[in-house]
């Protein structure tokens, strides 16, 4: 158990922020970067967070192609944001006492520390080695994930020289800096502001909810209530207009034959999960009424 701040990571992810505040300045911008920023967002956000780490290293809601499954996994690393056993065994736990005690983010806790505080500030609730070992089962033993656990962080400065090498200081603030930034912010607001701000379809323990604002910059991750109600789910966004680039992502690999095994709620499940909601909310209408 992490018993005092973590003050490595609390410095850590300021020098990233102040590093990409250089983006604003005219000396530090290309298009060039702008776009090199966007790609690499989009591999290590959309592929490499959202489609590897979570909806198929966490919750099993899909299985890729072994190679695929490993290349995913390395653009997650990339992603900076922990390697797959401390990230997986980290969400697994957060499903596991959501908004709870034990939760490592739980939004009980207040918006800040939902959103970023509980990484470098005194939290007890984040995973030790014993515990990532016991809640990653699947991972712990995998050479390629192991070394993963030692590699991210090489790897983000070897990411670092190579953009230097291809298109100086421009590329290493866009391509590092500005884009770890965008995509930390998107990955942080599904902990924060999508247990806080939105609507509730479904009936869950804990205060998630959807949020299209969240999805649009999270590749689909900002539908959380649906997520709640149906963790092992590959499709987030469950109505026709709750846009998830992911699940067509998905849809896409399946139709390739690179994923199996991808498991969606069935329509009885939604179906009782949604009038269990209006139920309550009829009784809380009911109950404002008589008072």
């Amino acid at each position: 158990m992490q018993h005092r701040p973590n003050w490595v990571t609390g410095i850590a992810l300021l020098a990233i922020h102040v590093g990409a505040l250089l983006a604003l300045f005219p000396a530090f911008f290309s298009w060039s970067g702008v776009i090199v920023a966007i790609v690499i967002s989009n591999l290590t956000g959309a592929f490499g967070i959202t489609l590897c780490y979570h909806r198929s290293l966490t919750h099993r809601a899909l299985r890729m192609v072994r190679p695929l499954e490993y290349a995913t996994a390395i653009l997650g690393a990339l992603a900076f944001q922990g390697d797959p056993i401390n990230w997986v065994a980290t969400h697994r736990i957060h499903h596991a006492h959501a908004d709870r005690r034990g939760d490592p983010h739980s939004i009980r806790r207040g918006l800040t520390w939902a959103h970023v505080s509980w990484l470098f500030r005194t939290n007890e609730n984040l995973p030790t080695d014993e515990q990532c070992k016991r809640y990653t089962p699947d991972l712990w033993p995998d050479p390629v994930y192991q070394a993963l656990r030692y590699l991210y962080v090489p790897m983000q400065i070897a990411l670092a020289v190579l953009l230097f090498v291809l298109g100086g200081w421009s590329w290493v603030v866009w391509g590092i800096f500005a884009r770890l930034v965008f995509t930390y912010h998107a990955t942080w607001l599904v902990n924060s502001a999508a247990h806080a701000f939105g609507y509730r379809t479904y009936r869950t323990p804990d205060r998630s909810v959807n949020s299209w604002f969240v999805a649009m910059i999270s590749w689909g991750e900002g539908w959380h209530n649906n997520h709640h109600a149906f963790p092992f789910s590959a499709r987030h966004g469950l109505k026709w207009f709750e846009i998830d680039c992911t699940w067509w992502t998905i849809k896409l690999m399946a139709a390739l034959r690179l994923v199996d095994k991808v498991r969606v709620p069935t329509r009885e499940m939604r179906e009782r999960l949604a009038g269990a909601q209006k139920d309550l909310q009829r009784s809380y209408f009911r109950r404002m009424t008589l008072e």
